[in-house]
């Protein structure tokens, strides 16, 4: 079996080639999975499109168990269309969303995938909350919470992180996923069409590693008021 891991980037320069790396060195094996990591360049600007065109070359021990596939969008278009484009190229059994920075840790990958290998969910989010982990700013924290109280309160879900990185599907419920997404409303979209057609979404405890804004944060506030908007419209279409 593979997993397939799609990894939007933009402006990701300092992080990228350690990023990959620790994907990269990821061991499957015991679970019997292989991977392939698809990298979607959003149009950066920051050198980490060349950089990427070097590391496409990485060398790894056996080409059969880890392969890189990079793609670059000409300008940038948001995380939403970067993931739709990855959807394109996946050709595993299950597909993970990895950040291009270094505040989540591949090291989870196993015990995220776990649970739909052994047929307990087609849907897995890595939880923060449940992790013991440092907090991110508190603006943010306390705007995740909500996202899911509100994600909860619409849907009848139980989710403590609706707004993780960390989100893995079989790639049959994602592939079947019609998603319009652009920017950050890629994670209230697929949350909200998944409870929608009554998937079970389980979460697991993850490592958490917040970043600063100094560090190239990206997400704001303007993209959570649009969170909770995505969140309304499909609960009423």
């Amino acid at each position: 079996m593979k997993l397939s891991i799609i990894m939007p980037v933009y402006n990701e320069r300092k992080t990228i080639i350690e990023i990959l790396r620790k994907v990269l060195d990821v061991d499957l094996s015991e679970i019997g999975f292989t991977k392939e990591i698809i990298v979607i360049d959003d149009g950066s600007t920051d050198g980490t499109r060349e950089i990427l065109k070097t590391a496409s070359g990485y060398q790894v021990p056996d080409p059969s168990v880890n392969q890189i596939k990079t793609i670059y969008h000409e300008k940038n278009q948001g995380k939403g269309v970067a993931v739709r484009t990855g959807l394109k190229y996946v050709t595993g059994d299950i597909v993970l969303i990895q950040d291009a920075d270094l505040e989540y840790d591949p090291n989870d990958y196993v015990e995220l995938i776990k649970p739909i290998v052994e047929k307990k969910s087609k849907i897995v989010y890595g939880s923060r909350t449940l992790g013991k982990n440092k907090k991110s700013y508190w603006s943010y924290y306390l705007g995740g919470r909500m996202l899911s109280f509100f994600t909860n309160l619409l849907y009848g879900s139980h989710l403590t992180d609706e707004a993780t990185c960390y989100k893995v599907f079989s790639s049959d419920v994602i592939r079947d996923t019609r998603l319009t997404c652009r920017k950050f409303e890629f994670c209230p979209e697929v949350t909200a069409k998944a409870l929608k057609r009554g998937y079970k979404i389980l979460e697991i405890p993850i490592h958490y590693y917040p970043r600063h804004i100094r560090e190239g944060k990206k997400i704001r506030f303007s993209d959570a008021l649009e969170a909770f908007w995505v969140l309304i419209k499909y609960r009423i279409t």
